[in-house]
């Protein structure tokens, strides 16, 4: 079986398809994998809105619920809340389409970042109080608009 252009080199794939769309030569379309890359596509977008509300919630968790830790470490907590906010806002401003689907992102990383932050509390260095799972709530204590407001720090 012989391969597909598509098989044997995507960049020049891509690049043969822009051209054959550019040129009205929707007859010469691979139509099955472009479907298929467009639906990736989606799903890529989708993805790095979950990681980065993932990071975001996860770091205004331990800033809600850490209080006696040094000030260093919740200065890196602040550095990536501000990044990982930043990330969430280009995601919706680059594809606004995304904001229909950000209640349900916030649904799926929640979750995710509620573990992540209890594990990273757990390598705590001594003399740092370990906080208990309970103390993280089940459910995200955080509104979308408290989530994407540039002053909101958790606490």
């Amino acid at each position: 079986m012989s391969k597909t252009l598509y098989d044997q080199d995507l960049q020049l794939w891509i690049e043969t398809t822009i051209i054959q769309l550019q040129n009205n030569e929707f007859a010469s379309l691979d139509i099955e994998n472009l479907i298929e890359e467009l639906m990736e596509l989606g799903k890529s977008e989708k993805n790095a809105l979950k990681s980065n509300l993932k990071i975001l919630l996860a770091h205004l968790l331990k800033l809600k619920v850490q209080h006696n830790v040094p000030e260093t470490m919740k200065a890196s907590w602040y550095s990536s809340v501000v990044e990982h906010r930043q990330r969430v806002i280009d995601n919706l401003t680059d594809t606004p389409s995304l904001k229909s689907y950000l209640t349900e992102a916030l649904e799926k990383a929640y979750p995710d970042a509620r573990k992540l932050a209890i594990k990273e509390g757990k390598l705590a260095k001594l003399g740092i109080t370990i906080p208990a799972e309970n103390e993280y709530s089940c459910t995200c204590p955080f509104s979308i608009e408290q989530i994407l407001d540039e002053d909101f720090y958790g606490i």
